[in-house]
C-alpha cells in the first residue's frame, strides 16, 4: 500500500504531470485538510465534563463535514490518497507521503473543517473548538515543522471567537482563522468586528473556506435536491460573503486584515468585480466609507487558492487570468485529499512566467508571513 501511494504521490495532485516537469522552484500549499478521525481522538484535549457530555448522549461528532463531502464521493478523496482502514487525511504520516515529501513543500497550511459551527450549544461548541485546536497543535504542528494551520472557532458566538483567538493566537503554528463560507450571518456585519480586531492584533489571516451549517437554506431561495447542485452553486456563497466584507467597510476599519478565499474558485472574481464596480458607481452615496472601487479592494485585501480552478479551454483560462489584472491574487493549493478534474498543467502553462513563482510560493510566503 505504501509503495503504491508513494509512486502516485510523485505526480501532481491535479493531473498526470510530475512535480519537477511542472515546476522545480519553491512550493507552498495553502489548503491541505486535516480530518479528525473520530471524536475519541479529541478526548485527550477535552475536560471530563465534556467527555461525559458526549458519551451520555451517544454523540459521535458533528455530521456537517460528512454532509459537505460524502465519504464515498469521488470528490471527497482521490483514489490514490484513500487509505485502507482509516479516514483520509487523518494523520501527518499520510500528508507526508502524499504531499509534503513528493511535492517538496516549504510550508503547507492545514485547514480542519470539523463542523463545530453545527453545534447550537455555545459552551459545547467552544469546548469542541478548543479541543480541535489543541489536537492540531499536538498531532500536526508539533510533528512537522513545515506545517502551519488555521484555528477553528465557534462561529455562532463572537465573544467566544475572540476568547479562542486570544488563547492560542500567539502560537507560531497558527497563521489563519477558518471561517466557513456558510453562516447564519454575513461575515461583514458589525457583530464580528471585535473578532477582526483580535485577528489583526495577532496578525492572523481570515481564511474563508468551503463549508458551514446554517439554520436556513444555504442558497438564496431554498434547499437543493442533489449534491451536485449544492457543490456547483457554492461560489454564490463566496460571492455573497465577499460582497458583505467589502460593502460593510471591514477593510476601512481594519486596513491590515487579509482574507484568503479557499476552495471557492477564482474565475468568478472578474465578473463579480465588474458588476460590483458598476453598482458602486451608482450607489456609492449609500456606502460613503468605500474610498475606492470594490475590485481594487479585492486586489489589496484578498487572495484566492488555485483549487478548484473551474477552468475551460486554455485560451479562455488565459483570458480570464488577464481579467484578474494582478499577478499576486492566486496561491497554489492541492486541496488535499479532495479530487478535481482540473487540468492544472494547462492552466500553469498559460499564465505569464513572471506569475508562476508568485502563485507557487511567493504570494503565500508574503501573505502568511512565512
Amino acid at each position: 500500500m505504501t509503495e503504491a501511494i508513494l509512486v502516485n504521490a510523485s505526480q501532481t495532485p491535479l493531473d498526470g504531470t510530475t512535480r519537477n516537469e511542472l515546476w522545480s522552484g519553491p512550493v507552498i500549499d495553502v489548503d491541505v485538510h486535516a480530518n479528525v478521525p473520530s471524536l475519541d481522538a479529541l478526548y485527550p484535549y477535552m475536560s471530563e465534563m465534556w467527555i461525559d457530555w458526549c458519551k451520555e448522549r451517544g454523540w459521535k461528532g458533528p455530521n456537517a463535514s460528512y454532509a459537505h463531502y460524502p465519504p464515498g464521493s469521488a470528490r471527497a478523496c482521490r483514489p490514490e490518497w484513500r487509505p485502507t482502514g482509516m479516514m483520509p487525511a487523518s494523520n501527518v504520516s499520510l500528508l507526508k507521503e502524499h504531499i509534503l515529501d513528493p511535492w517538496q513543500v516549504d510550508n503547507a497550511i492545514i485547514n480542519c473543517y470539523y463542523g463545530v459551527d453545527a453545534l447550537r450549544h455555545p459552551d459545547w461548541a467552544a469546548a469542541l473548538a478548543r479541543a480541535v485546536n489543541d489536537w492540531l497543535i499536538a498531532e500536526w504542528l508539533e510533528k512537522d515543522s513545515r506545517l502551519r494551520a488555521s484555528m477553528v472557532l465557534p462561529a455562532r458566538d463572537p465573544k467566544a471567537m475572540v476568547d479562542e483567538i486570544r488563547r492560542v493566537g500567539n502560537h507560531p503554528g497558527f497563521v489563519q482563522v477558518m471561517f466557513p463560507v456558510r453562516n447564519d450571518q454575513l461575515w461583514g456585519q458589525r457583530v464580528f468586528h471585535p473578532v477582526y480586531e483580535a485577528m489583526v492584533e495577532h496578525d492572523l489571516v481570515f481564511g474563508m473556506h468551503y463549508g458551514g451549517t446554517t439554520d436556513g437554506p444555504p442558497s438564496t431561495t431554498g434547499y437543493s435536491s442533489w449534491f451536485v447542485e449544492d457543490y456547483a452553486a457554492e461560489w454564490q456563497s463566496f460571492a455573497g460573503q465577499v460582497t458583505s466584507l467589502v460593502s460593510e467597510g471591514v477593510f476601512q476599519k481594519f486596513p491590515q486584515l487579509r482574507v484568503s478565499v479557499l476552495e471557492g474558485g477564482f474565475l468568478w472574481v472578474p465578473v463579480w468585480g465588474w458588476r460590483m464596480n458598476k453598482e458602486w458607481k451608482g450607489l456609492r452615496r449609500e456606502v460613503p466609507w468605500l474610498d475606492r472601487a470594490p475590485l481594487e479592494i479585492i486586489r489589496d485585501h484578498f487572495r484566492f487558492s488555485t483549487a478548484p480552478i473551474d477552468g475551460g479551454p486554455p485560451a479562455l483560462m488565459e483570458k480570464a487570468t488577464e481579467w484578474l489584472n494582478s499577478e499576486d491574487l492566486l496561491m497554489f493549493a492541492t486541496d488535499y485529499p479532495h479530487a478535481y478534474d482540473d487540468d492544472f498543467a494547462a492552466f500553469f502553462n498559460v499564465i505569464p512566467d513572471s506569475m508562476k513563482p508568485k502563485m507557487m510560493a511567493e504570494s503565500a510566503r508574503n501573505w502568511y508571513r512565512l
